[in-house]
């Protein structure tokens, strides 16, 4: 797709007078087609791997603080970013930039504080990371490192971290809460589970009571009538010979009162 019809279609419906933001990336176009004046709200841009050869054209961005040219095939020409007097921020590495001369204009951008070179020829020259601070003394960070190779600071990372702190102070105060609360109900359920077994375990002694108890009355039942076969035997024969020799006591005392009475008649 060509610049032209990436920049309508990335606009989708919005002025051009409004867009704060562009990317363009892979779109096909050997220099700035499309993109004008009237992008004059635009602060970030971005370009790679678009096979630019030039920059000529380039339209004047007042607020353009961000600018992408990675992966094209620009080797000089970069005076014509004049218009971009703002820019904090540009990326030109894997282009065909290949001697310190190249970024002598670079030199009236009072506010550029981060440079890219990554991939290019320029970067062989002897001692360039030096020299590169020297000719360029607005700059701060080099190929992502200060003069004291200390790694540039991520924008986009230091709003991460604040926008994580906010997250994670909410989510703690919430969280908090439903702990408090989650605790509070696990309290309530483990003193319902602990009653419930101390009851259980009330009953189970009052069981173990129960049986104790009558297990004792059986011993000592057991114990004071023991089972003797043949005593029982012995007091039924005793019974029924009492029994038996009762007529038979009867009938004889009643013969010797008989006789005696026979010997009182005689005499």
């Amino acid at each position: 797709m060509d610049m032209a019809k990436r920049i309508e279609l990335e606009k989708r419906g919005r002025k051009s007078t409004e867009i704060k933001e562009l990317n363009l990336d892979n779109c096909r176009a050997s220099q700035v087609e499309g993109l004008n004046d009237e992008f004059a709200a635009l602060e970030s841009l971005s370009l790679i791997n678009v096979g630019l050869t030039s920059l000529k054209g380039f339209p004047n961005l007042p607020n353009l603080k961000k600018l992408e040219l990675s992966d094209n095939r620009i080797s000089a020409g970069l005076n014509n970013l004049a218009g971009c007097p703002n820019l904090t921020h540009l990326s030109l590495s894997g282009n065909k930039i290949k001697d310190l001369g190249t970024l002598e204009p670079l030199k009236s951008f009072a506010n550029l504080k981060s440079l890219d070179l990554f991939n290019c020829e320029v970067t062989n020259e002897e001692e360039y990371k030096d020299r590169v601070f020297e000719l360029l003394s607005q700059l701060k960070y080099l190929d992502g490192y200060d003069q004291n190779d200390e790694e540039a600071e991520d924008e986009d990372d230091d709003d991460g971290e604040v926008d994580g702190d906010d997250d994670d102070d909410e989510d703690g105060e919430v969280g908090g809460e439903d702990d408090d609360d989650d605790d509070d109900e696990d309290g309530d359920e483990d003193d319902d589970e602990d009653g419930d077994e101390d009851e259980l375990d009330e009953d189970d002694d009052d069981e173990v009571g129960l049986s104790y108890l009558e297990k004792e009355n059986l011993d000592d039942d057991s114990e004071g009538e023991d089972f003797d076969p043949e005593a029982d035997d012995d007091e039924d024969v005793e019974e029924i010979n009492d029994e038996d020799s009762s007529p038979v006591r009867g009938t004889k005392r009643k013969l010797e009162e008989g006789e005696d009475a026979g010997e009182e008649d005689d005499d």
